[in-house]
């Protein structure tokens, strides 16, 4: 039960974090930020925030596994017999079952939430959220992710109680299903709640992003600027959506902090996504995940179930096996994390080659990945473990290498 403290919309980030600002160049009251490396006292600082970074994300992992594996072996089942007793409909059961160990993930896990989302960023000068500001997005984020999270596993034990021995095979199918959906419904319905987006009207970028989207099948209408200058000081860029809701995603501190030639590349880095068709490949690697992942909770949880009740069947697949089957997933999310990592890098990379050939602005590409290395703080050669196990993009040291090669 990951503990999120900002919404998951984006198939893309070329800087690996979020990002703010809140004008175009055309508009923007400071000009851009000087280029260059960072400095050794930023570089000493990055790798602070990078540390204190690390330690807060393996303990939110922690945390999840350990609170998850109480509740599945200790509380569940006497918890699930009390709800039993009120005669309620195992729909029911199953719903309380979830808002009450969510309830209670909530409230265990909320000092580190509050110590990674708002202290930490704040420490190091990178949120601009108030506390009542943050509390207020963390209350949207976890309101979003309960009411999604439980109708997802609620529509889950129906396809149990209904499909028999193969309910993996159908879930699979079915999520990949609410996966496309979903894709389509982030940038136009859960981003909006979030952010402050509009379309970019700078004739010249505008001008530039058409010349580079030509021939590629992204509409240039689809280039909007979110405001995440009321939030933080990260700049970012990102591509959302499937078929007519796809879209580029440019930060507004990006676009204020960067010069013309610098968000070409960024753009045509998003555009390489685009021609690469990296979300499409991301959600059928994740129909394929679905299914190993529902097979593992078939023969792992109906394990368990029959060591008490051999005699149990799919149609009567107990309520109180939710935290379980939740924890037998996050075990896996977490075994196959380096892999997924693996192939998100590897996407990155594609797209970084790509905005190098489209564009063929060197100097742009790597005083570009220095600003985003400066403004997010990014520690840019992390320990290569570190960067196996947890990081979605190459480092930044590894990127501008790609230039320097060219």
């Amino acid at each position: 039960m990951p503990s999120a403290d900002e919404p998951g919309a984006a198939a893309d980030a070329p800087g690996g974090h979020a990002a703010q600002t809140s004008e175009t160049p055309a508009a923007a009251s400071t000009a851009p930020l000087a280029a260059g490396e960072q400095t050794p006292a930023e570089l000493a600082e990055a790798r602070r925030y990078g540390h204190f970074q690390l330690a807060a994300s393996l303990a939110d992992k922690l945390l999840d596994v350990v609170f998850l594996a109480l509740m599945a072996f200790f509380v569940a089942r006497p918890l699930g017999a009390y709800l039993a007793g009120v005669n309620a409909h195992a729909s029911v059961q199953l719903w309380l079952l979830f808002l009450i160990t969510t309830a209670i993930h909530l409230a265990v896990s909320f000092p580190l939430s509050c110590y990674s989302g708002f202290w930490l960023e704040h420490r190091f000068g990178l949120s601009r959220l108030t506390l009542g500001g943050w509390l207020w997005r963390y209350t949207k984020v976890h309101l979003l992710s309960t009411l999604f999270g439980g109708l997802l596993l609620w529509a889950l034990y129906a396809v149990i109680w209904t499909a028999g021995g193969w309910w993996w095979l159908v879930a699979a199918a079915l999520f990949f299903v609410v996966s496309v959906v979903a894709g389509q419904l982030v940038p136009v319905i859960i981003m909006p709640l979030f952010y402050k987006i509009q379309p970019i009207e700078n004739p010249e970028l505008l001008d530039r992003m058409a010349g580079l989207a030509a021939g590629t099948g992204l509409s240039i209408a689809g280039v909007y600027r979110f405001d995440l200058s009321s939030d933080t000081a990260k700049a970012n860029a990102m591509l959302a959506g499937l078929g007519r809701t796809r879209r580029v995603l440019m930060g507004d501190t990006l676009l204020s902090n960067f010069t013309p030639d610098e968000i070409e590349v960024i753009f045509a880095h998003e555009i390489g996504h685009h021609v690469f068709r990296h979300i499409r490949k991301m959600i059928a690697g994740g129909a394929v995940y679905g299914a190993v992942g529902f097979w593992l909770v078939d023969r792992l949880v109906m394990a368990w179930v029959h060591a008490t009740d051999p005699a149990a069947d799919y149609a009567h697949f107990p309520v109180d096996t939710l935290p379980l089957v939740m924890l037998v997933l996050t075990l896996f999310s977490l075994l196959l994390e380096p892999l997924q990592n693996a192939v998100s890098r590897h996407f990155e990379r594609q797209s970084d080659r790509y905005a190098l050939e489209r564009t063929g602005r060197r100097e742009a590409y790597i005083s570009a990945f220095q600003k985003l290395a400066r403004l997010n703080k990014d520690d840019p050669a992390p320990h290569w473990l570190e960067v196996f196990w947890l990081h979605s993009h190459p480092p930044i040291a590894e990127r501008l290498a790609v230039a320097e090669r060219k």
